[in-house]
């Protein structure tokens, strides 16, 4: 076998560990998205896990193998909300004392419940915009204060832990897989997952799915060799990770078959179908491998596909831009920035004659400058299809309306919406 795979016996004996703690999340039958495909789709609902993310397994299994001394001197994790979440149910189980620290941009619905989880054995600490400043910090303090630090993905307990995900979908189908998509933050789950698939079913092809905004996987294995990505985009906060690890990396590149980044647009028009169809509430990172299907459409008709759905954090008040971003991406939501005569009616005439019957204004600003003839608004429109958008257009040109797009100007978009 090869060296950089964590070994079957490795996994298995971090499945005794945890089994008794953890829930044997279900490999559900997803009939909707199977009739989309064509396909026999399966998804394995680690939303479901006690955590309510695969975390739990990887932070349980690492905590639990400390000896006497490592545990009495406490543990340290840095983690934008799910492997937070894992690390204190652990700490709080085995009575150790745990530090967290957590990126300002994790979700306050993350942050609660890692508190929630953890209660007096936990203390955690905010610090930085993205993982990585977190990560720094947290170094700092187990070296000022020798604890122990739990890594989120970099590390072959861990790896082993999350692996034990893959041991329970071999049990759980008990037919062979064609197609595996596993979602890629740093590393981590398909290090783990990949390992065990890889020894139990070498023709499974294990598919890794990304965020656009934070390619660090795809770029590092393009380059066969670690990159760190100078900015990333952190809205899917599970995944948005600028460095993969060096394990993980070194794993990835022996299991991963492809990967595929997924726009972050279209992770929110799936989480909205998961809730609309099948009243799945998945966050975005937990979305991702489902999201990856319409990339791989023509690939997976007729076959066996089982989806790693990893994560249900989702907080509530995300709703309102999951549901703008989706729109954005499906064509279905249009931001002008329009001059308008500063007469009487401006306004009526270009309702009457620019909106189509199904075009709905869901945002408009406007400031009346009395010293000019004509005042700027931006103005949001949503459409019932993408191809709607054309003929607004060309009907604002045919009106002579002063207009400029603002999604097609990304600096402009980001400025002002």
């Amino acid at each position: 076998m090869n060296s950089f795979l964590i070994d079957l016996e490795t996994i298995k004996a971090a499945y005794n560990t945890i089994r008794d703690v953890v829930n044997k999340t279900p490999l559900m039958y997803d009939a909707i998205l199977s009739e989309r495909y064509g396909a026999e789709v399966f998804l394995k609902r680690e939303d479901l896990q006690i955590v309510r993310s695969y975390k739990i397994r990887g932070a349980y299994n690492k905590i639990a193998l400390l000896n006497r001394d490592e545990k009495k001197q406490g543990v340290v994790c840095a983690s934008a909300g799910n492997h937070a979440q894992g690390v204190a149910f652990a700490c709080r189980s085995l009575n150790i004392k745990g530090k967290i620290f957590m990126p300002s941009t994790t979700p306050a619905q993350k942050i609660k419940q890692v508190r929630m989880f953890g209660r007096e054995f936990i203390e955690i600490v905010i610090t930085g915009d993205a993982y990585d400043d977190a990560y720094g910090a947290a170094m700092a303090d187990c070296q000022r204060n020798n604890s122990v630090f739990i890594h989120p993905f970099d590390d072959i307990d861990v790896m082993a832990g999350q692996g034990t995900v893959g041991l329970e979908i071999k049990e759980q189908l008990m037919k062979p897989i064609d197609f595996m998509f596993v979602p890629v933050g740093g590393g981590g789950l398909i290090g783990g997952l990949g390992s065990y698939f890889r020894s139990v079913s070498a023709s499974t092809k294990i598919i890794g799915v990304e965020p656009e905004g934070a390619p660090s996987m795809k770029n590092s294995l393009s380059l066969q060799q670690r990159v760190s990505l100078d900015s990333i985009e952190k809205f899917v906060d599970g995944a948005a990770v600028a460095t993969v690890g060096k394990l993980t990396f070194e794993i990835a590149s022996q299991v991963i078959d492809d990967m595929i980044l997924v726009p972050e647009g279209k992770i929110c028009t799936t989480i909205l179908q998961l809730y609309n169809e099948a009243a799945i509430v998945a966050e975005p990172a937990g979305a991702m491998s489902i999201s990856a299907l319409d990339f791989y459409a023509d690939k997976i008709k007729g076959k066996t596909v089982v989806c790693v759905l990893s994560g249900g954090n989702n907080d509530i008040t995300r709703m309102e831009e999951i549901k703008e971003r989706s729109l954005l991406y499906e064509g279905l939501k249009h931001y002008f920035i329009i001059r308008f005569p500063q007469r009487s009616g401006a306004l009526k005439h270009f309702l009457n004659e620019v909106l189509g019957p199904d075009d709905d204004i869901t945002y408009f600003e406007y400031t009346k400058k009395n010293y000019r003839e004509n005042g700027p608004a931006l103005v949001g429109i949503e459409t019932k299809t993408p191809d709607a958008y054309n003929g607004i257009v060309e009907r604002m040109k045919k009106n002579r309306v002063n207009f400029r797009s603002v999604n097609d100007s990304p600096d402009l978009f980001h400025f002002l919406i």
